[in-house]
């Protein structure tokens, strides 16, 4: 830069002077570097924290619901298998598998979310992580992880559950069973996918496939089980995590 496009100030002036308005920190390219560190604190939690599902539900989920027990047993049950259980962190359903994997020993983690009405992390987790961002959060679940297991839930959980089946769908990963728990309140999701969309021709059959629906612990963390088992020639090449 020459004549009248040399500026009359330097790069490292600004950086040093103190006095300047503070509006820069809410703009898109600082946003990029607070989005980089979110990955960078994800990707460092995580890496060596070995086999591990992701565990979804409701964060309404009372401790009296029969759901909460069943989230419980979920958790603890993995823990038995060799998995740490990854939650959003939250409480209710949430809560129940930090819960049943803190008390039987495993790694019991919670991946935070910033919410006006969120109350932090909930006292069963182990190792924790917050995160301004829902995509960045989404990433740690889907690549830390061995596979979903579904609790009832709401729109979060459907996010989470619709966002794991199309990337298996897609092909962006692969070897990731995604169990629904609890036959009572899936089955009319699962209908209305068959007689509508699967009539409509918008899914197909293979599609709806991808999902296992049962009310049985044992048998979802056999689904678990069995998809690593499957795939341990390939697991074996890389980190231990799932493939990006």
């Amino acid at each position: 830069m020459r004549r009248s496009k040399v500026p009359e100030e330097t790069t490292d002036q600004r950086l040093l002077d103190s006095t300047g308005s503070a509006d820069w920190v809410h703009t898109d390219p600082w946003r990029v570097m607070r989005i980089q560190s979110e990955f960078v604190e994800g990707f460092g939690a995580l890496a060596e924290l070995g086999p591990a599902v992701s565990v979804f539900g409701s964060a309404r989920t009372r401790e009296d619901d029969p759901t909460y027990e069943l989230g419980e047993r979920v958790g603890s049950a993995l823990v038995r298998a060799g998995y740490a259980v990854i939650t959003g962190g939250g409480p209710g359903a949430m809560e129940a598998a930090n819960k049943g994997a803190c008390e039987a020993g495993g790694a019991s983690v919670g991946l935070g979310i910033e919410l006006p009405f969120e109350t932090g992390l909930n006292r069963y987790v182990d190792l924790g992580v917050n995160f301004r961002y829902f995509f960045a959060r989404k990433t740690m679940f889907v690549k830390y992880a061995q596979g979903f297991i579904v609790l009832p839930g709401g729109f979060g959980t459907l996010d989470e559950l619709f966002e794991a089946i199309t990337l298996v769908q897609t092909q962006k990963v692969t070897s990731f069973p995604i169990i629904l728990m609890g036959t009572a309140y899936w089955q009319g999701l699962l209908d209305w996918l068959r007689s509508s969309a699967l009539t409509a021709g918008t899914v197909s059959a293979k599609d709806l496939a991808l999902i296992t629906l049962t009310d049985d612990v044992d048998e979802a963390v056999a689904a678990i089980v069995a998809s690593d088992q499957a795939h341990a020639p390939k697991a074996a090449e890389g980190s231990g995590t799932h493939p990006e």
